[in-house]
């Protein structure tokens, strides 16, 4: 009896200090992020680590040196951390220290930042996700703590100013590909990622527009990092006061047979198709994604913001646009449906009442196919050009005062096909003469005009 009550004891003995030393602080397991990522926008670093479970971690901020410290709680880096770009951002060097309860990462920065962290729940296409966005100094209110806009750098802005009555002033477009950072989009079979194919063709756009007489262009992202779909129109309406807003994207389906490219501008009476309900609810989904910290502001309801388009008639020129990209489209590539028809959903990223704005999808990149065809550089230059031709047959019919287009119809003289919305005062004050003339010359009397009907535009 006493030998097995010895060996029972020692038994036990063993087991303790088996357990002791499995879960002393050293040796407990920890979580492996495995992957890292970092986006440079023009006015913030974002550094994202994938993480296989949440993580607890804690960012300090230290001066002299300026340094960045995360220290993320019982977990290891699989990575290099170093084999990050960051060589355009404020960051200076990255070290990593491996500690019993946590790995430290710490951040030299060359400069100053405001810092904040969001630990990211899973959304496709990924899953846990802590992000540390590194906020520029010379960027940021930091006595108000309000986020800066991501908009395009400065230098590489066109100048926007009023003109006199005697000068030209250029019709301005914003270009906005959409997705970009850690929204990558939808993803073709060989591996491509929309967001990158749009940027492509966005910037041989950027150019043909800016080679192209009268017009210039304003880029509302040039690299891969994201924009809040809010901050995309404040961009192109405050900040650059664009004529037309054009986002380019390609879409995807469950179906790999889908195929063709299509244009959409925003509705007010739903979706027409359940197309495209599903490409404004994959769209609308895209700050989530991305990882947007505030809600969008919404200071109207969409209720009233479609009243404004109707009132001062963006929503008639966001469809007549859209037409004349559609047909220019379906000349160098297959369209998805009606040669002529403008689809219409309920699509955030258009909702500016005082812009011209459309939505194209360039193709489906679920298609194996149209997924080469996207990765081409000569299929991305011909859609581009489409695009161009279609927004100059708008700008031809639809030319703001004083502008390139103006005087060249005024040199001309030209005629004018009415659409829904127009109206006598507003077509007279696109070409710069006055009213009368215009019923003189049409033999009209009085206000009505009609759909389809072709005016005859007198020199004014």
């Amino acid at each position: 009896m006493t030998k097995r009550t010895d060996n029972k004891k020692r038994f036990l003995a063993v087991l303790l200090m088996v357990a002791g030393w499995l879960t002393s602080p050293s040796l407990l397991a920890k979580e492996s992020i495995d992957s890292v990522r970092l986006h440079r926008a023009p006015d913030h670093t974002r550094i994202v680590f994938d993480l296989p479970a949440p993580v607890d971690h804690k960012l300090d901020k230290l001066a002299n040196p300026d340094r960045v410290v995360l220290d993320l709680k019982d977990a290891r880096l699989a990575f290099d951390i170093n084999s990050l770009d960051y060589a355009s951002s404020p960051i200076a060097n990255i070290r990593v220290g491996e500690h019993a309860d946590k790995t430290r990462v710490v951040f030299d920065m060359r400069e100053g930042v405001r810092t904040r962290t969001n630990l990211l729940k899973p959304i496709e296409p990924h899953g846990w996700r802590l992000v540390v966005d590194l906020f520029d100094k010379t960027l940021t209110d930091s006595a108000s703590g309000t986020r800066a806009t991501a908009a395009t750098p400065a230098s590489k802005a066109p100048e926007v100013r009023k003109t006199t009555r005697d000068e030209q002033r250029l019709m301005i477009v914003a270009i906005d590909p959409g997705h970009g950072g850690e929204d990558p989009g939808a993803r073709g079979p060989s591996g491509t990622w929309e967001k990158t194919v749009v940027l492509q063709i966005a910037k041989k756009l950027e150019k043909l527009i800016n080679d192209q007489a009268g017009m210039r262009a304003v880029m509302v992202r040039d690299g891969d990092y994201y924009v809040p779909l809010a901050e995309r129109r404040k961009i192109a309406r405050q900040q650059h006061n664009a004529d037309v807003f054009v986002s380019i994207h390609a879409d995807a389906f469950t179906d790999a047979r889908a195929h063709g490219a299509s244009v959409f501008a925003l509705s007010n009476r739903g979706a027409t198709s359940a197309k495209a309900r599903y490409l404004a609810k994959i769209a609308n989904e895209s700050d989530r994604v991305a990882g947007v910290y505030e809600e969008e502001e919404d200071d109207s309801s969409l209720l009233s913001v479609l009243a404004d388009l109707q009132m001062n008639g963006s929503m008639a020129g966001s469809l007549y646009l859209g037409r004349q990209v559609l047909m220019e489209m379906g000349k160098v590539t297959k369209l998805h449906g009606n040669r002529d028809k403008v689809e219409q959903a309920g699509f955030a990223v258009l909702k500016e009442p005082e812009m011209v704005s459309i939505l194209v999808e360039t193709g489906f990149i679920s298609n194996p196919t149209e997924e080469r065809n996207l990765r081409s550089s000569a299929h991305q230059s011909k859609l581009a050009r489409s695009i161009l031709n279609g927004i100059d047959d708008y700008f031809r019919s639809h030319p703001a005062p004083n502008s390139w287009y103006a005087a060249q119809r005024r040199e001309k003289g030209e005629e004018y096909r009415i659409q829904p919305g127009d109206t006598l005062s507003e077509i007279a004050r696109q070409y710069s003469v006055s009213e009368q003339s215009i019923r003189s010359a049409n033999d009209i009397r009085g206000d009505r005009i009609m759909v389809g009907q072709v005016l005859k535009i007198p020199r004014s």
